[in-house]
């Protein structure tokens, strides 16, 4: 199906696209943007979706235009109340912080949760979601000091910047327990901070790479089991590969809530698609704020 964009959701995995990173750019040249709202402009056959109404939708890339292509399982109706700038900020994010701590940490009741990055979209989306699931104490840890305070505003409970005392610094905000879900998108680099605050039975999800380069291996099966932690994987473009309806049912339970007023995107409008470029490199240099979607065709925005 095809969908006339009016807001396209612009996210560091089109950086690390952009900077050719292996696995994020399927083939060259290639157009970014994973994630779109608007109104359907043309569907194939068996799709329940009619012609002109409002959905959200990953893309396969592409989304940063004017007409994009997405799978009809990987498109939702946008609920009435939901602004369809909203909307295009909430499959990537939301979705995955969702997936991230239901499917991917098992997140339980009480549990404390550590969020690297926790300034970024998906860092924001987590600080809201884990006390809606039933969690615990929210520590986060940002690349800067003058990102504390913003981690800090979206919810978190303790927030500080990585550096050599970031162990004793979360063993310290959980009282010397440690944390029982570490949500890691910087590779492996943190790897050994991530085991040194981690509880006996916790999970440590891994979810990108977003420093690049190549990660290092994965610690030896003795210091896990020795620790009672595991480490994981989670990447929602190879699961909307692999089972779509589990992403698709993620948005919809995230659109609910935000239609229900029990969640808030605070997207930063981008005026147009010649502005991505300078969204783009705020990203890469740290600088971004939150979650940013770029207006694309005015007429399609109510």
């Amino acid at each position: 199906m095809t969908i006339d964009v009016a807001y396209a959701g612009v996210n560091f995995m089109d950086v690390m696209a952009r900077r050719g990173d292996p696995g994020y750019a399927s083939a060259w040249p290639y157009v970014p943007g994973l994630e779109v709202s608007g109104l359907v402009r043309a569907v194939g056959p068996g799709v329940d979706l009619e012609i002109g109404q409002r959905v959200a939708a990953f893309t396969q890339g592409g989304g940063l235009a004017e007409v994009a292509l997405a799978r009809a399982p990987l498109t939702v109706a946008v609920p009435d109340g939901i602004s369809l700038a909203t909307a295009a900020g909430a499959p990537m994010v939301f979705s995955t912080a969702l997936l991230l701590l239901t499917d991917a940490a098992r997140l339980g009741p009480g549990e404390n949760v550590l969020v690297h990055s926790a300034g970024g979209g998906v860092g924001s989306a987590l600080a809201q979601l884990v006390p809606e699931l039933g969690g615990g104490l929210r520590i986060g840890t940002v690349g800067r000091t003058d990102k504390i305070a913003s981690a800090r505003k979206s919810g978190y409970d303790a927030a500080f910047a990585r550096g050599d005392d970031l162990a004793e610094a979360v063993r310290t905000a959980t009282g010397g327990s440690g944390v029982d879900v570490v949500l890691d998108p910087l590779g492996t680099s943190m790897l050994d901070v991530d085991l040194a605050v981690t509880a006996p039975g916790g999970r440590i999800v891994l979810f990108g790479n977003a420093g690049g380069g190549q990660p290092a291996p994965l610690p030896p099966a003795g210091r896990l089991i020795g620790g009672n932690v595991s480490i994981g994987g989670f990447s929602i473009t190879s699961l909307s590969a692999s089972a779509p309806e589990r992403v698709t049912a993620a948005l919809r339970r995230v659109l609910d809530l935000i239609a229900a007023g029990r969640l808030d995107v605070d997207v930063t409008e981008v005026d147009s698609l010649s502005d991505v470029p300078a969204v783009h490199q705020l990203l890469a240099d740290g600088r971004g704020r939150g979650k940013y979607v770029a207006r694309v065709v005015s007429t399609s925005t109510k």
